[in-house]
């Protein structure tokens, strides 16, 4: 008896053919190593930290039930379907119920649930353990697109955000090995040690996920959400926001940085003597000149995606002859450092350090035809966050 696929339905001929085609650029891809072997990964990753090995064998636990339970049952239907087929002569049973079957395939399901809740029940204890015996806090705040780590013990605070530049979002330079995946400020973490995230948000929900340590957690406004880690392998590890959180939500990556103790404590120092650096210059006259090139830098990083290279607007509005940047000083620090409510203008008091700040706000009032001819210096706006 001959086979042709003309026999099929056209819609499964065509599922056939698709499937045919992505086995076989597989196959081809796996063997000429065009694309590295973990973008076809199907699996979890097993990670680098107990609870993430953990939580992968329980996964692989219950994988391998579910596919002797589908073995069983769709093996018993298939069998039951070819052996007992209306061909053969065979009639259809005329039975309404069976009392002894319906207990055994209640029980049995039943068991097998029990048997996988406790180990799952098991594992999230251990997950979601407050870790008051943690050495090392850092308080983790999402912010629309971009992650605040605050180490609470060491007074060291910095804003984690992307460094894909724009040329490769937008298709005109060739993307990198790490396209949306690299920041300029990672997380930094000595290795075996447990480290507690205190995670929040500042603006709307985001979550901050990172699959090898097995972490994610909801960043919630006003709520603050814990979990922890013990990483036991040094290396660079990446993540992103898991929530959708608005128009950019695909540019908040995260990258955590595994150090050991020496390096830890060194980078510990360096950020420590920063803030202390920085705390002196915000004391000191800046020159109109300087504020105006480090103003340019801090808006094209910051503000550029939302109000246009010329001011000229876009998501946000035009600060090309805008009554903000012409109008009084005051009412442009409030707008820049409090936010206007309601709209898409982010509050960037706690993003942005005095000096950077300042230079925004100087620059934006002397550019693109503005020309107020005046300039705010850190302290000023220091002062001005004191009393507002």
């Amino acid at each position: 008896m001959s086979f042709s696929l003309s026999r099929l339905p056209t819609p499964l001929v065509n599922v056939l053919v698709a499937v045919i085609a992505l086995a076989t650029s597989v196959m081809v891809r796996a063997e000429t190593g065009a694309e590295p072997a973990e973008r076809w990964g199907v699996n979890m990753t097993e990670g680098v930290t107990e609870i993430s090995r953990g939580v992968y064998e329980l996964h692989m636990l219950i994988f391998w039930i579910c596919v002797v339970i589908g073995v069983i049952v769709f093996g018993i239907m298939f069998y039951s379907m070819y052996k007992h087929r209306a061909s053969r002569g065979y009639k259809p049973a005329t039975f309404h119920e069976n009392t002894k079957l319906e207990v055994v395939w209640t029980v049995i399901p039943a068991l097998i649930l029990i048997g996988m809740g406790l180990p799952a029940s098991s594992m999230l204890i251990k997950m979601y353990d407050k870790a008051e015996d943690a050495e090392i806090d850092v308080m983790i705040t999402g912010y629309q697109w971009k992650w605040k780590y605050e180490y609470m013990n060491e007074g060291v605070s910095f804003f984690s955000n992307l460094r894909t530049s724009r040329g490769e979002i937008n298709n005109i330079e060739p993307k990198g090995e790490h396209y949306l995946l690299e920041v300029d400020n990672p997380l930094v973490i000595p290795a075996n040690k447990k480290v507690r995230f205190l995670i929040t948000a500042n603006d709307v929900i985001h979550s901050w996920w990172v699959p090898a340590f097995a972490v994610k957690q909801d960043a919630i406004p006003g709520f603050i959400n814990t979990a922890w880690t013990v990483v036991e392998e040094e290396g660079i590890y990446r993540g992103q926001c898991a929530e959708l959180c608005g128009r950019d939500h695909g540019f908040m990556p995260i990258v955590v940085n595994v150090v050991d103790d020496a390096e830890y404590n060194s980078w510990i120092g360096e950020r420590q003597a920063e803030a202390a650096e920085l705390a002196q210059l915000i004391k000191q006259e800046q020159s109109f000149d300087e504020l105006l090139a480090s103003g340019e830098e801090v808006y094209s990083k910051q503000c550029m995606v939302c109000h246009g290279a010329s001011g000229e607007g876009g998501v946000g509005v035009a600060l090309a002859g805008g009554a903000v940047p012409t109008g009084p000083m005051d009412q442009n620090l409030s707008v820049l450092v409090n936010g206007v409510s309601g709209t898409a203008m982010q509050a960037f008091g706690a993003q942005l350090n005095e000096i950077e700040l300042a230079s925004v706000v100087t620059y934006i009032r002397n550019s693109w035809g503005n020309n107020m001819g005046d300039s705010v210096q850190p302290v000023d706006v220091y002062n001005f966050k004191q009393a507002n």
